[in-house]
């Protein structure tokens, strides 16, 4: 580690000898997802050239969009990269939830049952499920779809048993592979496997639906290479390699993903329409660097696991932990750490650094909750942030960092401002 930082953050000694260990103890954990990135960029670099991606692809379309090439090559070399039949890659999705909701919608009919394997899935969703919310809003259940739900084990891993009978009669079983506001590991694509045999032993019609949001590139392998009919994400997490400034995607079987094309334009119409307006360029650019993108955030994901346990908190997972997502989890005992933490990452941040976070009344939590985020791109989670309810442990959620310099140095001086 380079000390002449320390002159420019003012940095304490103390904290720059702990920093520097703990990254000379993280230097085999690098190496593993270093490797990941170099083979999973292979994969993404072939499906650029095997499609034939060339300029034109960035012109984008206005109007109803027909014959639109960049848009076609776009699904196509997604689908490659995530091993899928088929993609729905737009910048029309607003968010993970809303690609998500479009799926759900698009796969399940009246009468259908969707069972959550996972326990119960991220806030955002139980309005779209009709779990929360108000009767006759749109939800799955005003359209008279079941709802049922299989809770993991209190060790955090799932009800294999339980998966394998809740699934019976299902059409849909959901897997959220990410943690949310839970300290369970987030799920690896080994996890995600078993899960799927346990579900077609129970049911082998029934459709395996993944939300993969914080998961994609972490692995040398996505949910669909295991089995996985569907799987779903955002374009300012992972996936868009923090170019991309909205957008989602949702990729697996062809006949799936043509349904849910129909839910998000019209039936009959699907993929042949919707105009990019010049956005495929960074999607396809954000595509491209998501791979190396993803290490720099695991990289500091790492790095932040490792310095915070020698400054002697619990974190989760550890330098060394099987990672399913870019998330880490640090349990720092009182509210007033918890702030001081994000109040260091915001100050690291390349955007609205002067800004400081404070808690609030967020709607559909019913803690405060204390967010920090300052990003090129609103809400994207692959550039630095972190958040948390104000509850015990008090837990805070840390992910991205779209180089490892800025994530290492947002790491430290939230350390700085706690210590």
């Amino acid at each position: 580690m380079n000390t002449d930082i320390s002159k420019i953050y003012d940095f304490d000694p103390k904290l720059m000898e702990l920093a520097e260990k703990a990254e000379a103890n993280c230097q085999d954990a690098f190496r593993k997802i270093e490797a990941t990135a170099e083979y999973r960029g292979a994969k993404v670099l072939k499906a650029f050239a095997d499609n034939r991606v060339s300029e034109p692809c960035f012109y984008g379309s206005t109007g109803y969009g027909y014959g639109d090439i960049g848009r076609e090559v776009i699904d196509k070399v997604f689908a490659q990269v995530l091993g899928t039949e088929d993609a729905l890659v737009r910048f029309n999705f607003v968010s993970g939830t809303h690609a998500l909701s479009t799926a759900l919608f698009g796969v399940l009919r009246t009468g259908d049952k969707i069972v959550s394997i996972t326990g119960k899935p991220y806030d955002t969703l139980e309005e779209v499920i009709g779990i929360a919310g108000k009767k006759g809003n749109g939800s799955l259940k005003d359209y008279g779809v079941e709802y049922g739900q299989v809770d993991l084990l209190a060790d955090g891993t799932p009800d294999y048993d339980g998966i394998t009978e809740n699934v019976k009669g299902a059409k849909v079983a959901y897997i959220q592979r990410s943690r949310g506001y839970s300290l369970r590991p987030a799920f690896t694509v080994d996890d995600i496997e078993k899960m799927i045999k346990a579900v077609k032993k129970g049911n082998p019609d029934a459709v395996v639906m993944v939300d993969n949001c914080y998961g994609e590139f972490v692995e040398t392998r996505e949910p669909s290479e295991v089995g996985a009919d569907i799987i779903i994400g955002s374009l300012i997490k992972n996936a868009g390699g923090g170019i991309a400034r909205t957008g989602g995607y949702i990729a697996g079987r062809a006949d799936l993903v043509e349904l849910c094309s129909y839910r998000l334009t019209c039936v009959g119409m699907g993929k042949e329409v919707g105009c990019t307006l010049g956005m495929n360029r960074e999607m396809l650019l954000g595509l491209f660097m998501a791979p190396d993108v993803v290490a720099a955030a695991l990289k500091t994901s790492a790095f932040a696991s490792e310095l915070f346990t020698m400054l002697g908190y619990d974190c989760s997972p550890r330098k060394d932990d099987a990672r399913g997502d870019i998330i880490t989890a640090i349990q720092l005992k009182t509210s007033e750490k918890l702030c001081a933490f994000c109040r260091g990452i915001q100050s690291g941040a390349p955007v609205d650094a002067f800004v400081t976070p404070e808690p609030w009344d967020m709607p559909g939590y019913t803690d405060q909750v204390i967010m920090a985020a300052g990003a090129f791109t609103m809400g994207a989670s692959i550039e630095l942030s972190a958040d948390a309810p104000l509850r015990e442990p008090y837990a805070v959620w840390m992910q991205g960092g779209i180089t490892y310099t800025s994530g290492k140095l947002g790491v430290m001086l939230a350390a700085k401002e706690i210590m």
